[in-house]
């Protein structure tokens, strides 16, 4: 069964660490573009608010079109002076059942009428149950209320995210989803930037170097050959394979292959690896004339086996491995005075000796440019056509033997390391 793909998501609005006062804020702001208001009173704010957290005139004219066009129910209904009257009541609580929504209507009771309220916000940092709001719209409309509103949490949440509340959600929060959709705009236009510089400068199979841009070492390795080739120096000479979806594509194992015409059978030479660059390639490359003797036998006995399989059967066993549009800071196409080829800047190197690579693909293919075969890598299928490698001269390649299962991901990347 596929893992589950991970989303990136807003958690949820915590209302309930807002102090009251401040959700009594939030909610006032919120509330500015309910209606047109003639204006808006902070009651609240006060402590001796009369039962009013805010209260709001409506202008008249607006609220008499809207029943011209008919809209709500009751217009016959008591209005102010000078508008209508709205109670803005804020309760900053975890739960409010029916009963206590009840309790706070019939506390309401008198105030509504002394001051010939017309509608009603009634907003609270909870959900509602469907009882809860039952009772709401009945006391409302037992008190002869023209309009009432229950802002819950889910009702606020929706506010709060669309686009002209930005500022709000932020001011109180600091979220912005304005800020995100740039950010996310942002790394789009500099992956399809990175892409466009890559496709323009790189080549197919030609050494590049990738450089870690914080490793200041940068030509000069470390003298302990006994260390890792990455914690002497992060960078590497490699050939590059293209475009991923996710990222730069380099080879880091390939070998020659056969697969059988029946597109079962298979077998790879495991000597030598035709990714590592020569010396004349990687000015780092410290192999010794006596391996680079025998590097050129091994790929002499594995071409001339290869060169004698008919061209439909001949192919190759390849692992590439993925720089992330992320890490890619920036690409020299002229190279310096070490290296005079491309040189792609990186981020820092990540531990584990992963290097700034990500992720990897393994790929048994034939060779043939329309029409090329593949076939899956099953160790039971294995047919030999190339001369075995010796265990203990083979030791840092006994991991390709096993089938290989395609990897994506952040975590360690589980490709044997690189011949010293």
């Amino acid at each position: 069964m596929p893992k589950p793909t991970p989303t990136r998501t807003i958690n949820p609005v915590h209302f309930e660490d807002l102090e009251p006062r401040r959700f009594e804020d939030l909610v006032r702001q919120l509330a500015y573009e309910f209606r047109s208001w003639s204006r808006i009173e902070g009651t609240g704010r006060a402590g001796s608010d009369d039962g009013f957290d805010a209260r709001a005139i409506e202008t008249m004219q607006l609220a008499e079109a809207q029943h011209d066009d008919g809209g709500d129910e009751g217009s016959d209904l008591p209005a102010a002076e000078n508008g209508r009257v709205w109670l803005i009541q804020c309760k900053r609580e975890k739960s409010i059942p029916p009963k206590k929504m009840a309790d706070y209507m019939d506390g309401l009771r008198s105030i509504l009428a002394s001051e010939n309220v017309y509608g009603i916000v009634f907003a609270a940092a909870c959900d509602f149950s469907k009882q809860a709001r039952d009772v709401f719209f009945n006391k409302a409309r037992e008190m002869g209320l023209g309009e009432a509103h229950l802002w819950g949490k889910a009702e606020l949440e929706d506010m709060l995210f669309q686009p002209k509340n930005d500022g709000i959600l932020f001011a109180y929060f600091g979220i912005s989803l304005a800020t995100r959709r740039r950010s996310i705009r942002a790394d789009v236009r500099a992956m399809l930037a990175t892409k466009r510089k890559a496709s323009k400068l790189l080549k197919t199979y030609v050494p590049t170097l990738i450089r870690d841009a914080t490793d200041d070492r940068y030509p000069w390795l470390d003298d302990d050959k006994k260390r890792h080739r990455f914690d002497r120096g992060r960078w590497r000479v490699m050939s590059y394979a293209g475009v991923a979806v996710d990222g730069l594509k380099f080879h880091h194992r390939r070998y020659f292959a056969w697969i059988g015409a029946d597109g079962e059978e298979w077998d790879y030479a495991e000597q030598p690896n035709m990714a590592v660059p020569s010396p004349f390639e990687d000015p780092w490359n410290e192999e010794t004339k006596e391996q680079g003797r025998e590097r050129q036998g091994q790929e002499a006995a594995a071409r001339g086996v290869w060169s004698g399989l008919p061209q439909d059967e001949q192919a190759w066993f390849e692992t590439d491995v993925i720089i992330p549009w992320a890490s890619v800071l920036d690409i020299d196409e002229t190279g310096d005075e070490f290296f005079r080829g491309p040189i792609i800047y990186t981020t820092e190197f990540i531990p584990d000796r992963n290097g700034p690579f990500s992720s990897y693909r393994q790929a048994l293919e034939t060779k043939a440019t329309f029409g090329a075969r593949t076939a899956h890598p099953i160790e039971d299928n294995r047919t030999q056509k190339f001369s075995k490698v010796e265990p203990e001269a083979n030791r840092d390649d006994e991991a390709e033997a096993a089938p290989p299962q395609r990897h994506q991901g952040g975590a360690r990347i589980d490709v044997p390391d690189d011949e010293e």
